[in-house]
C-alpha cells in the first residue's frame, strides 16, 4: 500500500482519547501534533465502546481541533484493544478405523473443526453478549493424538481414533463494528486497523528482539494490557482490570482530594520531592513524596502483584527476561522496583519506556517524551506498517468480510461463513450395534466421501490462499453405505490350535454362535445380533471342548472332608503334564502342545489315610501274661463316618465326610490286659488272688511297661497256685 504523507491516528482509551498527526519523512516518522481529550461520561469499558454517541462526540472534538491546524482529515488509523482479543481451546476427536491413511487436507480439515469448536466454546462462555460474532485471527496446534497417545503429526497415520487440540485467538466483531460506527458519526473512514498490543510492540520491540522473552505492560487508567514475546513472535496477550486509577483513588481517599486533584498529585510525584495538595475542606498542605508513597503503598503493591500474576500466567508460570512499562500508569512511584521484586528480577530488568525509545521517530518541540504516548504513536505507525485490512469474498454465493491479520486461506473463508466443518464430509453409513462375548460392539458403516471444494470454479484445498473477490464453492461429500460385516471381519484372527492329548491329535477351532445358534465364520451379522465366540482358555476347558467327559472326570482331585474341612490328597489325585512338565488343569495351552492325562485313584483305606496324614491310630506294647507273649493296643485317634467308627481296612471314597476323634494318651495299666485276653477262673481257685508284675505284687491300676511279665495267682486252700 502507498503511504500517504500525513497519517491521522486515534487511540480511544478507557478515560481519554488521543488524536495524533504523523508524517513520514525520509523513512522516518515525525510526530507533528497531539490532542488529548477525556470522556465526559463512562462511554468505554475494558476497551470496548459502550456508548457510540459519547465516543463519537469526543472524536469529533479532536478531529475539529486538528483540522483547524492541519486541514481536512477524512481517514483515520485506529486500534482494537488487546484485551478485546479472546483465546480459547478446541478439541476434536473422531474415529478413523478402516479409513484410508490421513492426508494433509484431512489433517487441516481436522484442525479447522477444532477451531470451530473453540469458536463454539467461546460463544457459549459469552452468552450475555448475544451480538458477538468472532473472527479467528490465528491458531496454533497444541498436540495431535493417535489412539490417545501424543504424536508429532497425523499425516499418513492410521489407527482407531485421532484427536487434535488447538488454541485459537478471536476478535469480536462488535469491537470493530462499534469502532466503525463511532468513526462514521464523526465523518471519518477507517483507513487501517491494528491491535493496541501490536502497535506498542511494533515500535518498542522490533522483530529482531522478539526472540527474547519480554513482557510489555501498557498501564492505562482503567486497565493494564500485557503482551509477551518469545521465539520471534508475540505469544500471548492479557489484561488486568486494575491500573492508574487505583493509585489515584488511593491518594484521593488518603488525603481527601477531589479525583482530578488526586490525579494531578499522582503525576507530580514522579518529578517532585514534595507536592502541595488542597483537600475538599480547603486546607492546603505540603506533603513529602516518601509520605505519600507510604500512604498508598498497599495500592501500589496491589497493582504490581496483579500485573505480575497475569504475566506469570501468560508466560507459563515463569518470569520473563525483562519487562517494559508504558502508559501513564507506569509513572506510579516504585512500581518498576516492586514488579522486579515480585518477578525476582534485577531492578534494571524492569523499566519505563517513553516515546524517545521509538526508533526512526522525530518529535516536535512541544511534545513531551513520556510513556503515555507510546501506544498512540505506535497506532499511527503500526496501522500503516502492519494494518489489519478487509477482504471480501463469497462462499456459496454469500458475501463475507474477513480481517486480514494473517495470510487468509480458503479454510478461513469457510469459518467466517459459518460453514460447519464437521458436517462437510459425507456421513458414515448406518452403524450396527452387536454384542460380542457379552460386550457391546459398534460396527460403523462405510465412511462418507470428502467435500468438493472449488475456488473460482477450480478445485482447491483448504490451505490455498485467497484474494479480494474470490468465489468459494463447497459441496458436502456423499454419505457412506450401511455396515455389512461377517463374523470373521469382527474377529482379528479365528482362534485355532493343534493339540496332542494322550497320544491322540486334535484340531481345536473356535465355534461361533449367533443368537444361540451355531453358525460358521462367514455368517453376516445385523443390528442387535448377539455373537459368542467359544474357545477354551485352559486345559480343563479344552477337555470339555473336545467333549471327553470321562477324561475330565478322572482328573478330579481326590479330597475328603475331615472334621468339616476339605483336605486334598495329591497322591491320590490325577495330574496333567504339558510338554513333560506337571501343570494344573487351569493352566493355559498353546499350539502344538503335548498334553498327558494321568488319571486319579478312586479309593483309600483308613490305614492309608493315617499313614499319608501322619496320624497314629493306636499305641501298642508287648508283655507276657502267664508265660504267653501278648500285644496290648490302645486307641489314640478314632475315625468315624456318619457316626460309625471305622476300622483300618475300611475304604474311604473321594468326597467322604469323616471325623477324627483324638483320645487322651494314658499309660497302660494292669487291667488293660483283660480287653486282649479271655480269662477264666481256675477250678481250684478258692477266693483269694494276687496280681504279680515281674513277681512283685501290684494292683489293677498299676502302670505296666513293655516287656513286663504279668501273672494272676489264686489261693488253693492255704497256698497260691
Amino acid at each position: 500500500m502507498t503511504l500517504l504523507p500525513t497519517i491521522f491516528a486515534l487511540d480511544i482509551g478507557t478515560r481519554s482519547v488521543n488524536g495524533i498527526i504523523v508524517k513520514e519523512k525520509d523513512n522516518n516518522f515525525e510526530i507533528v501534533d497531539i490532542v488529548t481529550k477525556e470522556h465526559s461520561e463512562r462511554a468505554m469499558l475494558d476497551g470496548q465502546i459502550h456508548d457510540v454517541l459519547a465516543v463519537s462526540k469526543v472524536i469529533t472534538e479532536i478531529k475539529t481541533e486538528l483540522e483547524s491546524r492541519h486541514g481536512k482529515l477524512a481517514k483515520v488509523c485506529v486500534a482494537a484493544a488487546g484485551r478485546a482479543l479472546k483465546t480459547e481451546r478446541g478439541l476434536v476427536t473422531m474415529p478413523i478405523s478402516g479409513k484410508p491413511i490421513m492426508t494433509k487436507q484431512d489433517v487441516l480439515h481436522f484442525e479447522l473443526s477444532a477451531v470451530q469448536q473453540a469458536q463454539i466454546n467461546l460463544a457459549s462462555n459469552n452468552k450475555e453478549d448475544k451480538s458477538y460474532h468472532y473472527y479467528c485471527v490465528g491458531y496454533s496446534v497444541i498436540c495431535y493424538k493417535l489412539d490417545d497417545e501424543e504424536i508429532g503429526n497425523l499425516i499418513d497415520q492410521q489407527g482407531e481414533t485421532a484427536s487434535v487440540e488447538i488454541i485459537a485467538t478471536f476478535l469480536p466483531r462488535v469491537v470493530v463494528e462499534s469502532l466503525i460506527s463511532a468513526l462514521q458519526r464523526s465523518n471519518l473512514e477507517m483507513e487501517a486497523l491494528t491491535l493496541e498490543p501490536i502497535a506498542a510492540i511494533n515500535v518498542l520491540i522490533p522483530q529482531t528482539m522478539r526472540r527474547l522473552n519480554v513482557a510489555l505492560v501498557d498501564i492505562g487508567a482503567g486497565t493494564s494490557d500485557i503482551a509477551i514475546t518469545d521465539a520471534g513472535t508475540v505469544v500471548s496477550y492479557g489484561m488486568v482490570p486494575i491500573a492508574g486509577d487505583e493509585i489515584t483513588e488511593a491518594i484521593s481517599d488518603g488525603y481527601l482530594l477531589d479525583f482530578p486533584l488526586a490525579e494531578k498529585a499522582k503525576r507530580e510525584l514522579f518529578t517532585q520531592g514534595t507536592i502541595t495538595i488542597t483537600d475538599i475542606l480547603g486546607f492546603e498542605t505540603e506533603v513529602p513524596k516518601h509520605e505519600v508513597i507510604k500512604q498508598i503503598s498497599s495500592s501500589i503493591d496491589k497493582l504490581a502483584s496483579s500485573i505480575v500474576s497475569e504475566i506469570l500466567t501468560l508466560n507459563q508460570h515463569k518470569s520473563p527476561k525483562a519487562v517494559m512499562l508504558v502508559g501513564g500508569g507506569s509513572l506510579t512511584p516504585e512500581l518498576p522496583k516492586r514488579i522486579a521484586s515480585y518477578l525476582e528480577l534485577p531492578d534494571n530488568r524492569v523499566a519505563i519506556r517513553g516515546i524517545d525509545a521509538i526508533q526512526r521517530l522525530i518529535l516536535s518541540e512541544n511534545i513531551q517524551k513520556g510513556p503515555e504516548l507510546v501506544t498512540p504513536i505506535g497506532i499511527g505507525i503500526a496501522a500503516k506498517q502492519t494494518p489489519v485490512q478487509y477482504l471480501s469474498v463469497t462462499v456459496n454465493d454469500k458475501s463475507i468480510r474477513l480481517f486480514d491479520i494473517k495470510k487468509l486461506t480458503v479454510g478461513d473463508c469457510l469459518l467466517s461463513a459459518g460453514i460447519e466443518m464437521n458436517k462437510l464430509y459425507g456421513k458414515p453409513g448406518m452403524a450396527s450395534i452387536i454384542t460380542l462375548n457379552g460386550q457391546k460392539v459398534t460396527l460403523p458403516g462405510n465412511y462418507g466421501l470428502p467435500p468438493t471444494l472449488l475456488k473460482n470454479n477450480e478445485p482447491c484445498s483448504l490451505d490455498d490462499l485467497i484474494q479480494q473477490g474470490d468465489h468459494i464453492t463447497i459441496e458436502k461429500g456423499r454419505d457412506g453405505s450401511p455396515a455389512r460385516v461377517q463374523i470373521k471381519d469382527i474377529i482379528d484372527q479365528i482362534p485355532t490350535a493343534h493339540i496332542t492329548i494322550n497320544g491322540q491329535k486334535h484340531k481345536i477351532v473356535a465355534r461361533f454362535f449367533k443368537n444361540k445358534q451355531e453358525v460358521n465364520a462367514d455368517s453376516f451379522v445385523i443390528d442387535h445380533d448377539s455373537i459368542h465366540c467359544e474357545f477354551p482358555s485352559n486345559i480343563k476347558g479344552l477337555l470339555n471342548f473336545i467333549q471327553n467327559e470321562n477324561m475330565h472326570s478322572e482328573l478330579l482331585t481326590y479330597s475328603l472332608v475331615i472334621n468339616k474341612q476339605e483336605t486334598k490328597i495329591p497322591s491320590m489325585s490325577g495330574y496333567i503334564t504339558r510338554n513333560g512338565v506337571k501343570v494344573p488343569p487351569t493352566s493355559s495351552f498353546t499350539n502344538n502342545d503335548n498334553i498327558v492325562i494321568n488319571f486319579s485313584k478312586s479309593t483309600l483305606t483308613v490305614k492309608d489315610l493315617a499313614e499319608l496324614k501322619g496320624i497314629m491310630l493306636s499305641q501298642t506294647i508287648p508283655i507276657q501274661f502267664n508265660h504267653k507273649q501278648i500285644l496290648l493296643t490302645k486307641s489314640i485317634n478314632e475315625i468315624y463316618k456318619n457316626g460309625t467308627k471305622l476300622n483300618e481296612a475300611d475304604i474311604l471314597y473321594s468326597g467322604d465326610h469323616i471325623e477324627i476323634e483324638s483320645k487322651t494318651v494314658e499309660p497302660f495299666i494292669f487291667q488293660d490286659i483283660f480287653s486282649h485276653i479271655e480269662f477264666n477262673l481256675p477250678d481250684n481257685a478258692h477266693g483269694g488272688y494276687a496280681l504279680l508284675r515281674n513277681n512283685e505284687e501290684v494292683s489293677f491300676k498299676d502302670i505296666i511297661e513293655p516287656g513286663d511279665e504279668l501273672r494272676i495267682v489264686f489261693q488253693d486252700k492255704n497256698t497260691y497256685v
